[in-house]
């Protein structure tokens, strides 16, 4: 197995591995790993939905997909309740997988409850020939570009994530439209949050649309968090993952925002995700 680190401190491909044979000396390499760079790719994994379910599980405990008001019959026909499908694919009319074929703006996943989940695994299936590339920005990097000054502002101060609308800016299911962020539902985290593992302090910013800074005003809010993403993505400090077929990545929601491009509605694209919830 070796690790070649794409830059020196951010984003690293490991090769030489089969995820399906994994012993628990080269798992705990690539843990060492993630933790190290924040993301990790491992190309030509040609993994089943229960491969990536075992893999993930050795994260820790995993997230169930969400099923909102299906009857407890349909459950009971779903075999791998922790694998998510990603997809824009049409099947007797219906999608198979959540977010379909639009531009997803940059966050880190779930940051709207009180325990976001640390990890992201998520495998390509099927890639369209143009679009669907997922960008990563580091914001261990981010924090580190911002001037003192502005560190010292926001290092003591909060935002409030919202939980009401995807990262494709689509309200969901259950939720009442607001149209004042400070109206917004969700859990409350410092801007600035010391990595559990690594003890690396990062920005942890969610999503830009809707968030809110309770401990002051509307304007002064908004304006202090375009300010603040200024930095949160600036071109050096951002990798670009084009797909492949069977590529696995794994991300540090810690560390990491993601965002993903648009593409064709009438390419396919299919992805399937275990979120990883705090031990």
């Amino acid at each position: 197995m070796h690790t070649n680190p794409v830059t020196s401190n951010f984003v690293a491909d490991i090769t030489g591995v089969d995820i399906k044979s994994l012993t628990d000396e080269e798992f705990d390499e690539i843990y060492q790993t993630w933790l190290t760079f924040g993301v990790v790719r491992i190309r030509d994994q040609q993994l089943n939905e229960d491969e990536l379910q075992a893999f993930s599980a050795r994260f820790g405990p995993l997230e169930k997909i969400p099923l909102g008001r299906l009857p407890e019959s349909e459950r009971a026909k779903i075999k791998n309740l922790y694998v998510t499908q990603l997809s824009n694919i049409i099947v007797d009319g219906k999608p198979i997988g959540g977010l379909g074929n639009a531009e997803a703006n940059w966050h880190s996943d779930m940051t709207y409850v009180d325990n976001p989940p640390p990890a992201s695994v998520l495998l390509s299936i099927e890639i369209p020939d143009e679009g669907g590339d997922t960008y990563f920005a580091d914001q261990i990097a981010a924090l580190e570009a911002m001037p003192e000054e502005l560190i010292s502002r926001v290092e003591t101060l909060t935002i409030k994530h919202d939980a009401a609308h995807t990262s494709i800016g689509k309200l969901r299911p259950g939720f009442e439209p607001f149209d004042d962020p400070r109206h917004a539902p969700g859990a409350e985290h410092s801007i600035v949050r010391t990595h559990p593992e690594t003890g690396k302090p990062a920005l942890y910013l969610g999503r830009r649309e809707w968030a809110y800074i309770p401990e002051i005003a509307l304007d002064a809010s908004e304006s202090l968090l375009d300010e603040i993403w200024s930095y949160a993505a600036l071109p050096e400090n951002v990798w670009q993952q084009k797909w492949q077929p069977f590529d696995l990545i794994i991300w540090d929601n810690r560390r990491v925002l993601h965002r993903r491009d648009d593409f064709d509605q009438n390419s396919r694209r299919l992805m399937k995700r275990c979120q990883v919830l705090s031990k």
